[in-house]
Parts: structure tokens; sequence; C-alpha cells
């Protein structure tokens, strides 16, 4: 086997004299051996370290009533760090150990020099991904884009790691390499431009204090409807209220209009806006007859005398001829419908008195006269407020009959018949 061996050195000898790398093959295997020794050791080093490490973060997170350790526990941080040491030994072990070898020792400086400078970034990540989980433990920072300053922070580092290992490799001084950046600054910013402008609009979406981790958004351009899981650097993630997931860029938030529901979530009431449509040619004015049949209604009952007193003796004053019903001042069917809805709301124990509530009346329309209900209910949730809001309407378009009007609707296909 060693005669097998010593035969293949002597065929790439050749080449590796050129490469400037001719050691005799006694050389190579005292090389090969160091080298050994070297793993081996650290090895060593690194189970030591591990164990040592590892369990007295375990005993730290244990002991302590911060949940950060726990998290550091949880990310594998000791594990990286115990990583980090043996390779720190080689890295100092490289020129002693291969003094006499100088291809070989420039060749392993850099390779491990690159592999430190990667293992700190990583132990870097784990910190700050245990910083994150920490700080969305807290409820003043649960709502926050926490994970875009993150992504950004990691990526400055990363960009800073790069330039290291760059440089490292092919012996080229940081202000030259910064140098050549600056040159290609044009094709980076084409490279990383969702980034970049996912950056902006992470810094705009928190100083702002536009979007919330929780908060409920309705975006109709990418079909969001729902609330906000995660904030990312690229990226919003909602979970919509059928249980699927709509990604949204992140800049999309500053260059494009969304609705947020937050403002509703901590209101003291949510809105009602909601009309039905009234024939009109079922709105007339009210004889004395209809009245004193609609003062039956308790609701609006007192309004009934107050107004009919006020309307005769308006109408005597004036001296007003009441044989067309057209003159002078007169009580419609819809106007007391108008208020009979307002007497029903304020006495809904739904309905928040302390924010608008009216009924009006709207625009009429070729379809007739819209009458909107505008109140606001005090239960926000969404179930009870849908049970509210037609509980609500069922009354209301229950009750038109009773003042003489009629709802519109289009004519189904037996009354086109008929």
């Amino acid at each position: 086997m060693l005669k097998f061996i010593e035969k293949t050195f002597t065929f790439f000898y050749p080449i590796f004299r050129k490469w400037g790398m001719g050691y005799s093959f006694a050389s190579y295997l005292s090389l090969i051996l160091n080298i050994a020794v070297l793993c081996i050791v650290a090895y060593s080093i690194y189970i030591v370290f591990r164990l040592v490490l590892v369990t007295i973060m375990i005993f730290i997170a244990r002991k302590t009533r911060t949940k950060f350790d726990d998290l550091l526990v949880t990310n594998k941080t000791a594990k990286y760090i115990a990583h980090l040491i043996p390779l720190l030994f080689i890295y100092k072990s490289v020129p002693v150990i291969l003094e006499r070898y100088e291809y070989w020792e420039g060749v392993f400086g850099k390779l491990v020099g690159i592999y430190i400078v990667i293992l700190v970034l990583w132990i870097i990540r784990t910190v700050f991904n245990a910083l994150r989980d920490y700080l969305k433990l807290k409820p003043r920072y649960s709502d926050k884009p926490i994970d875009s300053f993150i992504q950004v922070i990691m990526i400055v580092l990363w960009i800073v790691g790069i330039t290291i290992i760059i440089s490292r490799l092919f012996d080229i001084g940081h202000a030259e390499l910064l140098t050549t950046f600056g040159a290609v600054s044009a094709l980076i910013i084409l490279i990383f431009r969702d980034i970049i402008l996912g950056f902006v609009a992470s810094v705009q979406v928190s100083v702002n204090d536009m979007v919330r981790i929780g908060d409920w958004i309705t975006m109709a351009k990418f079909g969001a409807d729902g609330d906000v899981i995660e904030i990312n650097l690229t990226t919003v993630k909602v979970q919509n209220f059928d249980n699927t997931t709509t990604t949204i860029p992140t800049y999309s938030l500053s260059s494009d209009s969304f609705q947020n529901w937050r403002g509703m979530l901590h209101s003291d009431g949510r809105r009602i806006k909601r009309h039905i449509l009234i024939k009109t040619s079922s709105i007339h004015f009210l004889n004395n007859e209809e009245l004193l049949k609609l003062k039956n209604i308790t609701l609006i009952s007192d309004y009934i005398d107050t107004r009919m007193t006020e309307v005769d003796k308006y109408n005597q004053d004036n001296e007003i001829d009441k044989s067309l019903a057209i003159n002078g001042r007169n009580i419609t069917n819809l106007g007391l419908f108008r208020k009979y809805i307002t007497q029903y709301l304020n006495n809904h124990p739904a309905i928040n008195k302390d924010l608008l509530l009216l009924c009006r009346q709207l625009q009429s329309t070729a379809q007739g006269v819209p009458l909107e209900v505008y109140a606001f209910t005090s239960d926000k949730q969404w179930q009870n407020y849908e049970y509210i809001m037609s509980d609500i309407f069922d009354h209301i378009i229950a009750s038109v009959p009773f003042f003489g009007l009629e709802l519109y609707e289009l004519p189904s296909n037996n009354e086109f018949l008929q």
C-alpha cells in the first residue's frame, strides 16, 4: 500500500513542483501526520468545550427567571461557540505546525480564517434569533417588525464578512475591495432591489406605525383579508380568514393602498352602515286615521302626539286649507318610519349610544329611496357583530309594512308571467 502511494506521489510530483509544492515524499507524510494530530487535538478540545459550555448554559437557563438564556439554548448558541474555540486553536497552531510548509501554511490559514469568519457570523445570527424570539414575548414589542430589523443587520454583517473573506482569499486590501464594490454599486442595487425597497418600507412601516403583527388588514390588490402574522424585510405574511396565507411585498405597504382595521378594534364600537331601498310610490302623507293607528306603536306614540299638536297648531294659526293634503305641514310615513328606526336603535342594548347614531335618507335612485342605518355596536367581535346587525335589519324589514311602505326588489319570474 505504501509503495502504491509512493508511486502515485512520484507521478504527480512534477505537477506539485510546478505549483510550488515540490516537497519530498517523507515531507508530505510528516505534513499529513502533523495535520492529523492537530485535528485530533482540536476535536478533543471541541468535545470538552461543547460539554462544558452547553452544560453551563443549560444550568444558567434553569436557574434564572429571564427567558433570553433559554432561547440561547434553543438556538444552540453554546454549540456554535464550542466550534469556534478549536478553530481558533487551529488558526494559531497552523504557523507552528506547518512552519516548514509555506504553501500549505497559507492554504490552511486561509481556509481556517474563512471558516472562523462564517462561524462568527453564524453565532451572531443565533444570538439575534434569540433576541428576536425574546422581544416577541414582550407585549411592547410583539407587534413590531423585529424580523425586518434583524434581517437588515444580518445583511450588513454578511456583506462585511464576505468582504473579509474575499480580501483574505485573494490577498486584496479592504480599501481596494470597497472601491471595486463602489464601481459595481449599480449592479448591486439592481440585484438587491427588492431587499433595499423592503428595508426602506420596513423603516416607514415601523416609524409611521402603519402595520403591526396581529393587525387585521385588507388589501384587495393581493387578495389579502386577514391578520398579519409576520413582517420580514421583503415580505409581509397575512393569514386570511379562510385560513389561506397571502404574501405581500413589504414595499407595497408604502406604495399601494390598504385598509387597516386596528382603529376599529381599539375603538368603542364597530360601525353598521347599511341601507334598505323604499319603493318611492309607497311614500305618502299620513291622515289622522293612520296616525291614530300608528300611535299604538309604543316607541313613537309620544312623538306622534307631540308632532300632531305642532302640525295642527301651525296649520290653524296660518289658516291652511287642508282639503288638499299637500297644503301646510304634514307627517309622512317615511319620516315617521325614520323616527321609529332611530328610537329603536336608541333602545337597542347592543348599540353604543355614545357614538354617532342616526337613520338618514340618501339620494333617491332608480330603485327607490335608500334609508340608511348609521350606528356602532358595542360588541366588536365579528360573529356577534354580524348577529346584532342581522337582528336589527330583520326587525326593520319586518316593520316596513306597518307604516304603509314597501321595499323595492326586482320582480321574480312568476311576477313577470303574471
